[in-house]
């Protein structure tokens, strides 16, 4: 009897028989809710440079050579930062991160093309990577 209890309480998963917010679920949730709206920038970048624009901005033709590449990086690197986070991955916190600073550095110092970054995106964008932080330590602090 004793050992089939001990052997039960061995297969728990850890932190089962705590009570409160399962961090990591939180974690992979927001992972995945940021991943939806990566997907949904990138293809707004893709859409630029198809020349289909629904705000009615400037078509890809019409942007500076800067302004083009800008669009171009951020058309394949929001993509796959977005594949990353859907899975859940390292390497996909890594590449998020490293769009994010990218659009920040861009929508800060230099807010060229359609989709220009202004304040909000600047500041939403920062927002979302406290939130990732907070997350990723509450979760790993959970185990």
């Amino acid at each position: 009897m004793r050992a089939e209890q001990h052997r039960s309480q061995s297969l728990q998963e850890p932190g089962a028989d705590r009570a409160g917010v399962p961090w990591d679920r939180a974690l992979v949730t927001f992972m995945r809710l940021m991943a939806a709206v990566w997907v949904v920038k990138g293809l707004s970048y893709w859409l630029t440079i198809l020349g289909v624009d629904p705000l009615g901005g400037a078509t890809f033709e019409a942007l500076s050579p800067a302004g083009r590449a800008v669009v171009i990086v951020f058309a394949v690197l929001d993509l796959v930062a977005s594949v990353g986070l859907w899975l859940t991955s390292t390497w996909g916190g890594v590449m998020w991160l490293l769009a994010i600073m990218s659009h920040i550095l861009v929508g800060s110092f230099a807010p060229v093309g359609p989709q220009a970054l202004g304040i909000g995106m600047v500041v939403a964008e920062g927002a979302a990577v406290i939130v990732y932080i907070i997350l990723s330590w509450l979760a790993a602090r959970d185990v």
